[in-house]
């Protein structure tokens, strides 16, 4: 739990992503967008738990498949801020938040890094003499699950305050998210496998 803590406390893309989203739509894109992301969680626990992680991390090419997926589509969400249509003077029509949390999935599973830590990190804590290794990585994801999903809120709810504060500036922060996706997509792209 303190290792997971300590990882949690540092920012890192998925915060940007929720922060994104709560600066660009509100607290409750915010919130959906955390919840979305903290399910691709869950498919990488349930991923981790099965061998999957570790078949992705041993093959260059199935590594390679879910990295540049993860690319293109922080990339797509990039562009798509910047050229969404607003009128002037009028802040454009909120996506519905059912699309905002599948697209918090869709960051978090396509993120390589993460199937990566739940392949390097998680299993220095398995003790094989204590039951089944997939339940402890089920029980270890969960307890990293939990404390991201605070943490996340904690995001998603700040981001929304002050997206109430800043909604004269709604092209301002449209372009601000999309600046933020790009990055994603750049970080995503240098990620290299070790």
């Amino acid at each position: 739990m303190t290792a997971s803590l300590a990882l949690v406390v540092i920012p890192g893309p998925n915060h940007l992503y929720i922060t994104a989203r709560g600066l660009a739509q509100g607290r409750s894109a915010g919130l959906a967008s955390a919840l979305g992301v903290e399910t691709g969680t869950l498919v990488h626990i349930a991923a981790a738990a099965a061998g999957l992680s570790y078949v992705i991390s041993q093959s260059a090419t199935l590594f390679a498949i879910v990295k540049w997926a993860g690319v293109a589509y922080l990339v797509y969400l990039g562009i798509r801020a910047f050229t969404g249509k607003q009128e002037e003077g009028r802040t454009p029509p909120p996506q519905p938040l059912r699309k905002v949390f599948l697209e918090g999935v869709l960051v978090n599973v396509l993120n390589p890094k993460v199937a990566l830590f739940f392949l390097a990190f998680l299993p220095h804590f398995v003790d094989p003499g204590a039951g089944s290794p997939a339940l402890q990585v089920v029980l270890f994801g969960l307890t990293l699950l939990l404390l991201g999903l605070i943490s996340d809120i904690v995001y998603a709810c700040t981001a929304g305050a002050l997206a109430t504060r800043l909604s004269s500036r709604a092209k301002a922060m449209r372009y601000v998210s999309g600046v933020v996706y790009l990055g994603l997509g750049v970080a995503t792209a240098f990620a290299g496998r070790k």
